[in-house]
């Protein structure tokens, strides 16, 4: 019997504990989940979409946490110093002790999946999406979902502080599944952060959904930072869909875990949509991190830029496949889409995969990859004006993802990112000054 088949299996006597157990549309739509995974099974490089990352090895995979951790201390780092609305979680379930929700304008809701099921299902029925969506490991996130966040933005609301959302993985559980939900009416716009943090050398499970409803006009800023630990497996999705006007910026940031994928859709369901997707990633040892995007131009005048940007180093390994799809009749679209990597050892590989699908014709369209080490030009240059060569490599470096960070333009959230990836470069301590 497979692993997954093993989960089919079980799942009887984990859906009672699971919130909302009770609801018979959400029990269904757990049941056709589960069903789909067992089917399914883990994705294999067999599948087109997963050509360049294989979950085969979960199959023989044991999910366990680590020695016992203190999660306040680890939230109490990351808050200090920093304001905004704080929602955390331990191992998929919420921590209200170290959750500080401040006062929020008149139409804005901040509630806890678990607690919005006991309260006002309906609500959450609307937003939830469906067993269908996505790759399996989606469908095993729909079925198991313990909980997550739900943001409701009314028209016209503005949330001025960032809502921050954090995930500390691997304290009492080996696995964690979380399902958060962002409704954005018209004219809305707020600021979310999702962190996902883990320590130990504990082997973990992270399945994570995000889903976005922008309303006409609204705008959401979607950034997310993973950090998770050194033999963490991190398992995401996060899909927007915009009406006309509506603006979705999302920045994806991979630090940690050995294995980490995340999937990213823009689907633009009115006209005049506009979308931002900006990544870095840094990985070293053996290593592995892919991002797997998506941005439907279904609607005519859409923008969307799209940059994603590795570091490699060791026997690291880093993928990006990125398309972009105009549709027939998406006249006016103007799209751009680039991916940079560099690769600071030998036996580092970046496997690099821009598509453009188009099937209008008065658009504007470009991609471009490149894929190579620190220039020598560059070094030389630093290195005549008497700066020693590591220290030289390692600006270069820094210089490489900076250009990455600058595009998030909240000043917090970009010296938090600054900081996680200057933890991780050679010399990086030397770069605070900068």
């Amino acid at each position: 019997m497979s692993s997954a088949q093993s989960r089919l299996a079980a799942f009887p006597s984990v859906a009672p504990g699971l919130p909302g157990a009770a609801l018979p549309w959400l029990a269904s739509l757990r049941g056709r989940a589960i069903e789909r995974f067992a089917q399914a099974g883990w994705p294999t490089n067999r599948l087109e979409n997963w050509r360049h990352t294989s979950l085969a090895g979960l199959e023989q995979a044991q999910f366990a946490p680590g020695a016992e951790a203190r999660p306040e201390l680890l939230v109490e780092r990351l808050r200090a110093g920093e304001g905004g609305h704080w929602l955390v979680f331990v191992d998929g379930a919420h921590a209200p002790a170290l959750s500080a929700v401040g006062s929020l304008p008149a139409g804005a809701r901040v509630d806890t999946l678990s607690q919005l099921l006991a309260s006002d299902p309906a609500a959450v029925e609307a937003l939830y999406g469906s067993a269908e969506d996505g790759e399996s490991p989606s469908a095993l996130n729909a079925a198991l979902a313990s909980d997550g966040a739900v943001i409701r933005l009314a028209r016209g609301v503005a949330v001025d502080e960032t809502i921050h959302l954090v995930f500390v993985g691997g304290m009492r559980r080996g696995e964690s599944h979380v399902r958060n939900l962002v409704s954005a009416e018209a004219g809305a716009r707020a600021t979310v952060v999702e962190h996902y943090i883990g320590e130990g050398e504990a082997a973990t499970l992270t399945t994570a959904v995000t889903r976005v409803l922008a309303g006409a006009d609204a705008r959401i800023v979607h950034v997310k930072l993973q950090q998770e630990a050194p033999q963490a497996v991190h398992l995401a999705a996060i899909d927007a869909f915009q009406a006309r006007g509506a603006g979705f910026d999302s920045h994806s940031l991979a630090f940690g875990a050995r294995l980490s994928r995340t999937d990213i859709r823009a689907r633009f369901d009115g006209e005049g949509c506009e979308a931002l997707l900006n990544g870095l990633y840094h990985v070293d040892g053996r290593r592995h991190v892919d991002h797997h995007t998506r941005i439907d131009h279904a609607q005519p005048r859409g923008t969307s830029r799209e940059f994603y940007r590795g570091i490699l180093d060791g026997a690291g390994r880093g993928v990006f496949t990125g398309r972009i799809v105009v549709a027939p009749g998406a006249q006016r679209t103007d799209a751009q889409q680039r991916t940079d990597s560099l690769l600071l050892s030998p036996q580092a590989q970046a496997d690099a995969r821009p598509e453009l699908e188009i099937y209008a014709d008065d658009v504007k369209c470009a991609h471009g990859a490149t894929v190579g080490q620190i220039d020598d030009e560059s070094l030389f240059y630093l290195r005549s004006r008497g700066i020693d060569e590591a220290h030289a490599r390692n600006l270069l470096t820094w210089a490489f993802a900076a250009q990455a960070l600058a595009r998030i333009e909240v000043e917090p959230l970009r010296r938090r990112a600054e900081a996680a990836i200057r933890s991780r470069l050679p010399g990086g301590a030397l770069m605070e000054t900068l």
